[in-house]
């Protein structure tokens, strides 16, 4: 593994006479307590019961995708927490806290059976005394993405079918949502009968929230369209659902009494997301002004006007979401506004305009940019890429994504996905011959490339 975010430039000769390009840009998950080095078994298992002292339950999913572990890793685990803790399993879904909640030391086993105390003890301090009501997590002031996503006419579709059905139907659609939203690390803070309420930015924030909220929506859509596929067979109905994003400052925190507590957030960001919701048209997203400042350029939109929104004085510019630009990061969408200067590098540009120079006379060439985050090494293969424009070339660009880390050789797929120009709604045959089409231009065995 690379210790630093990578940039790859790779140039080499082509199948035909044109040069060919890719860069690739690769990244590794980075450590809280360690760094960019790997976390030990005991960090993992650290950070776990942090995280279970404070939520209280946590899912066996949320940990696959949160600390990036394979099965074999997770049963390790859940072997020393079960047996060594306070925790229990619930239905083979996630682990429940059952001991205390009040701050510790995370890794600290706790005793199978209570230690003998002695016929006389002094009193503990005040401050150390266990308290008798359990702890209450303060609300705190976040910057939120919200997002509610809900079924279209779900009242008419609930009195076509049996309720047994129904129920069956709605099941299917959450757990595609809840799948999706996972995905992307979104927060299910509740599910309202045939609607989601999500939040992007809590308890985990991401400097990309928004982003990965709209592209939430889009693959709920698309999971929608798989969903059908079956549905009709069985049941002779068809879904479609409408989602809604606003972005805004909210207090989030606990809720409820002892019976049912939840972690809400509250403030006009819910509601307004609410009411941009039912604006929606089916199977679309709507955004508010506020989410597509921090998403333009990523995705192409249209604007649908000014809207007055019950219970919200100013009124309200909603966007629609189309599909996504190819932006591939800040640069992309940098560029079309225009970059500045870049001074200060003239010795590495001069390489790379070198090397480029040597892959259009046939030999082919690797140039690996290494450096700290934030550097100028994306910024240096755009250098590139505006020297080569007007020259004959083919350029192919991969980028992880931090929210992909669980989906194998995702950077190679997304690549094929935009280049075989791949749509949702094809079938699997449709996408077979796409490649098939495309791999046929060359002189490769077609099967064993296939």
């Amino acid at each position: 593994m690379l210790q630093t975010e990578e940039d790859f430039l790779h140039c080499e000769p082509p199948f035909s006479s044109v040069p060919f390009c890719v860069i690739l840009a690769l990244t590794e998950r980075k450590s809280p307590e360690t760094g960019w080095s790997p976390m030990t078994f005991d960090d993992i298992l650290a950070q776990i019961i942090d995280l279970l002292k404070r939520q209280g339950r946590v899912s066996y999913s949320a940990l696959k995708r949160r600390f990036d572990l394979d099965d074999d890793y997770l049963n390790d685990l859940k072997d020393e927490l079960l047996f060594a803790h306070p925790v229990v399993d619930e239905d083979n879904r996630g682990l429940v806290w059952t001991g205390d909640t009040v701050s510790g030391q995370a890794g600290a086993p706790q005793p199978a059976q209570p230690t003998p105390q002695p016929a006389i003890q002094a009193p503990s301090p005040p401050d150390e005394r266990p308290s008798a009501a359990p702890r209450t997590l303060e609300a705190e002031r976040r910057q939120l993405t919200v997002m509610f996503c809900d079924l279209v006419e779900s009242t008419q579709l609930s009195g076509q079918l049996d309720p047994e059905v129904y129920r069956e139907v709605v099941r299917a659609y959450q757990s595609a949502c809840t799948e999706v939203i996972q995905r992307y690390d979104g927060h299910i803070a509740q599910l309202l009968g045939d609607g989601l309420l999500v939040y992007f930015g809590y308890p985990q924030a991401h400097e990309d929230d928004a982003q990965r909220a709209v592209r939430t929506g889009l693959s709920i859509l698309n999971a929608m369209g798989d969903l059908n596929q079956s549905l009709p067979q069985a049941k002779g109905i068809r879904l479609a659902v409408r989602v809604g994003i606003h972005t805004g400052l909210v207090v989030v925190g606990e809720m409820g009494g002892a019976g049912r507590q939840e972690q809400l957030a509250l403030g006009e960001v819910p509601n307004v997301c609410s009411r941009i919701e039912a604006l929606a048209e089916p199977n679309t997203v709507a955004l508010s002004a506020a989410t597509y400042r921090l998403v333009q350029g990523y995705f192409e939109c249209q604007e649908l006007g000014e809207h007055t929104l019950r219970g919200v004085t100013a009124p309200v510019v909603v966007y629609r979401v189309l599909q996504e630009s190819g932006a591939r990061g800040r640069l992309d969408v940098a560029v079309t506004r225009g970059l500045t200067r870049l001074v200060g590098r003239e010795q590495e540009v001069g390489l790379l305009i070198e090397r480029w120079e040597q892959v259009k006379a046939g030999q082919g060439q690797v140039v690996l940019l290494t450096g700290d985050a934030g550097i100028g090494k994306s910024r240096l293969v755009q250098v590139l890429k505006d020297h080569v424009t007007n020259e004959p070339h083919v350029r192919w660009e991969c980028r992880s994504a931090e929210y992909s880390q669980n989906t194998a050789l995702f950077p190679v797929t997304d690549l094929f996905q935009r280049l075989l120009r791949f749509e949702a709604q094809e079938t699997p045959d449709a996408k077979l011959e796409k490649l098939e089409h495309a791999l046929s231009q060359y002189c490769v065995p077609l099967e064993e490339s296939v």
